[in-house]
């Protein structure tokens, strides 16, 4: 069962980069597959899944691999830096007229 199919095409070629940059780093540091997930404490069929793309994993076991490569604090820069939402947040915003004192 593939669990992408609810996604947009959008939404699955991100999984897809975010799967092949996950393999890419392995495969930098020479790591073997088998290692990264006795050291991340997952399976080998979930790393497989996680470099393809596959939505079956969740954020804990991302996490989890991604501290294996020293890479587990890139996830705090998700949604950072929030333009869109502070573009909306500011407009909502209304400066109040002060009543003048007489």
């Amino acid at each position: 069962m593939n669990k992408n199919m609810g996604l947009l095409p959008k939404e699955k070629r991100i999984l897809k980069q975010l799967g092949e940059n996950l393999k890419l780093a392995r495969l930098r540091r020479k790591y073997s597959a088998q290692m990264v997930a006795e050291r991340a404490k997952i399976s080998r069929t979930t790393l497989w899944h996680l470099e393809k793309g596959n939505s079956v994993t969740s954020i804990s076991t991302l996490l989890q691999v991604m501290s294996v490569y020293g890479l587990e604090k890139d996830l705090l820069k998700l949604a950072e830096d929030d333009t869109l939402g502070r573009k909306l947040q500011d407009a909502k915003l209304q400066v109040k007229k002060r009543v003048s004192k007489k």
